[in-house]
């Protein structure tokens, strides 16, 4: 037999592992190592304990740790065919009578039902009596945590198994909470930060049903999002140094020559609350309106709250989803009287605070989830935003790209230093993908901002090209070239007639893209392209045939449809099928028009399969010559490719669809009985079932 030693270090290792590894490695090992996980929780001999004294308790707590690694990178898929095995052994376990394994199981039992989802309806019936058990009887001050893990477990349950399931056994549960939450419990009581947690949960699952709750949830929550952190300051050469205390709860952070230690407790609780209060104001929608008064006013200061970045995070992630719930609420008549006015004041309360907390943002990450918000929230009040917020924006914009490439410059240096090593290097590329997510925001609100105001905000658009105009440099990342053109993508598509100063600076960057060997780059090259042939009219005249060559490379290239490219094929394919509508005088159309039709039909970018299939039909119910060719030659391949549309999931609008199965059916009838065989002999027998099923029909 193995000691208990091996097997103890064993198990640690697989649990660590799954972590480690994940998901890569429950994706290939899952039918190896959940079984052992599984025996691991069974009840064995000890062997070694001279070595270490362990216990049959401690080995199967520990096993259920791994069980719970390893599950929380497990798709339902995976864990599904070993669920009986190990729902079986965590419910035994349950029932160990020592806390230590308990909690273990409760853990454990909280993450496989989290990651195993509707497959863990099967087992509700007979885990949640046992789960319900714990949490009414675990009143002693020393079974404070197990009664916290069974909140947890429940609530994940509930989420994992669905309303309809857990509904009746919510309204006992709640029943419980409720009166918890009326009782006095010690400041230190574990059970206050599970349960504000378990609430969140229990709201995601009954959604709207849970709203008669939250005249009891939102009194204590708000307490604890509004806790003052418990602050010590000393001087930062002070020999009273707060690090040398053996207070584990307390962190220091120093500023200038002031060193701060800080209550951690409090940080965290206070965390957790406004991570709750964001989490209701999505869950609820509307049904939130009537806390926002209180709300906002606590979390928009915290959007400046140093002392903790998980705070600062759940505040910045409220923003919009206070708004959007201020704005459903007026929407749909649910405001208590309040109009539109109240969510232009929100929102100017708001936005305003998010672009002043951005400018002074220490954390690059952050930077990113603000820049974010401000994007949601110009979204959600649209052209309730005034002038003077977007030059605030516009100004903080600029400030943004300096600083960015600021930080780049530094980064490049590092790179350069003596001491440069492997773990340097990976803390750099993480900085630079952080740094590209940065980008990639002001890339979205600049996008907002263009298509809410479109014309309106072209002299703003005009003081940014000084920051925008190198984005395009082939020294810049593929993100940042890619971010560039999309901005000029969204002026010229937004803006049109008021756009087409720009080709001149824009047009030869574009064509030059359209060739680059970044597929995503690509892709927004040649979107560009379709966008200047639909809106440049004569400005985009003599490129035409330069546009035509760029694209005929993206399309005919060998690799042109592998997953990687397909996205910027099917944007050429559109491309090429705008130069065919909008300028057809200016190219060979008996040559491009077939050559464009044989491209059909395209299936990887949704969006501009409607939009090229849409054009495709109305091509043909005009009975364009070029399209049908002579003798209706190219008819079987067009025919073909509605089958194939007609076959496939969104390729095509209703509408779009609908006229289709019309335009076959009109072919049915009037066509030859000679030309209608051949045609439909040309068709794949599958595609032949399937429009004879639609035709039918």
């Amino acid at each position: 037999m193995i000691p208990s030693t091996v097997r103890w270090a064993a198990i640690n290792a697989i649990g660590q592992l799954s972590t480690d590894l994940g998901p890569d490695l429950q994706n290939q090992y899952h039918q190896r190592v959940l079984p052992a996980l599984a025996s691991a929780m069974d009840d064995f001999p000890i062997l070694g304990c001279r070595d270490l004294a362990l216990t049959c308790a401690a080995f199967e707590a520990h096993a259920a740790s791994a069980v719970l690694n390893f599950s929380e990178n497990c798709t339902p898929e995976i864990l599904a065919p070993y669920l009986d095995g190990i729902v079986s052994k965590l419910l035994v376990l349950l029932q160990n009578g020592k806390q230590m394994v308990q909690e273990g199981a409760l853990t454990a039992l909280a993450s496989v039902a989290d990651s195993s989802q509707e497959h863990f309806q099967k087992y509700y019936d007979a885990v949640m009596p046992y789960l319900k058990a714990i949490l009414v009887n675990a009143t002693d001050k020393s079974n404070r945590m197990l009664r916290a893990k069974s909140m947890e477990c429940i609530s994940l349950v509930g989420m994992a198994v669905g309303k309809d399931k857990f509904r009746e056994d919510a309204k006992q549960v709640m029943e419980v909470l409720m009166s918890l939450q009326g009782s006095q419990m010690e400041t230190d009581d574990p059970t206050t930060s599970y349960m504000l947690q378990a609430w969140a949960r229990l709201c995601k699952c009954l959604g709207q049903d849970f709203l008669p709750y939250m005249t009891v949830v939102m009194p204590p929550l708000l307490q604890s999002a509004q806790l003052k952190p418990d602050v010590t300051i000393t001087s930062a050469d002070s020999d009273n140094d707060i690090d040398d205390s053996d207070d584990e709860s307390m962190e220091t952070i120093t500023l200038g020559d002031k060193r701060i230690g800080i209550k951690t407790s409090v940080l965290e609780e206070k965390a957790t609350a406004c991570n709750m209060l964001c989490c209701y104001a999505d869950e609820l929608k509307e049904g939130f309106f009537p806390w926002i008064d209180q709300v906002a006013p606590t979390l928009v200061p915290l959007l400046k709250f140093y002392f903790h970045e998980e705070v600062r995070k759940a505040a910045v992630s409220a923003m919009p989803e206070l708004l959007r719930s201020a704005k459903l609420a007026v929407e749909k008549g649910v405001s208590q009287g309040r109009n539109e006015s109240y969510v232009k004041q929100l929102s100017d309360y708001i936005i305003p605070a998010l672009v002043e907390a951005l400018h002074k943002e220490p954390d690059t990450e952050i930077c990113a989830s603000m820049l974010d918000a401000v994007n949601e929230c110009l979204q959600i009040s649209g052209p309730l935003v005034d002038e003077g917020q977007v030059r605030s924006i516009v100004d903080e914009i600029k400030q943004v790209i300096t600083a960015s490439s600021s930080r780049k410059r530094e980064r490049a240096e590092r790179a350069k230093a003596e001491d440069f090593d492997a773990e340097e290097g990976e803390l750099i590329k993480e900085e630079n993908e952080q740094e590209e997510e940065v980008f990639d925001q002001v890339g979205e609100i600049l996008g907002t901002l263009i298509k809410t105001f479109k014309a309106a905000f072209l002299p703003f658009f005009d003081e940014l090209s000084t920051y925008l105009t190198p984005m395009w440099g082939k020294d810049k990342t593929a993100e940042e070239r890619r971010i560039a053109i999309c901005i000029f993508d969204d002026v010229a598509e937004q803006c049109r007639e008021a756009a087409l100063k720009y080709y001149d600076t824009f047009l030869p960057f574009l064509l030059e893209a359209c060739n680059d060997e970044n597929p995503d780059v690509r892709q927004a090259a040649v979107y560009g392209l379709g966008v200047c042939a639909e809106f440049g009219g004569s400005v985009f005249k003599p490129l035409v045939g330069e546009a035509l060559s760029r694209l005929n490379v993206v399309i005919r290239h060998p690799n042109a449809k592998q997953p990687e490219n397909v996205m910027a094929y099917d944007n050429a394919v559109s491309a090429l099928g705008k130069i065919c509508q909008f300028h057809r005088e200016s190219i060979d159309s008996a040559q491009v028009v077939p050559a464009w039709l044989n491209c059909l039909p395209i299936t990887g970018d949704l969006i501009e399969a409607k939009v090229v299939h849409e054009q495709l039909c109305l091509m043909v119910e005009r009975s364009d010559n070029e399209l049908l060719g002579p003798n209706n030659q190219y008819l079987p391949k067009i025919v073909s490719v509605f089958a194939e549309v007609l076959c496939g999931k969104d390729l095509v609008t209703e509408q779009t669809a609908s006229r289709m199965v019309h335009l076959l059916r009109h072919l049915q009838q009037t066509l030859p009985p000679a030309t209608l065989a051949s045609t439909w002999s040309l068709l794949h027998p599958q595609q032949q079932m399937a429009l004879q099923s639609i035709l039918s029909s």
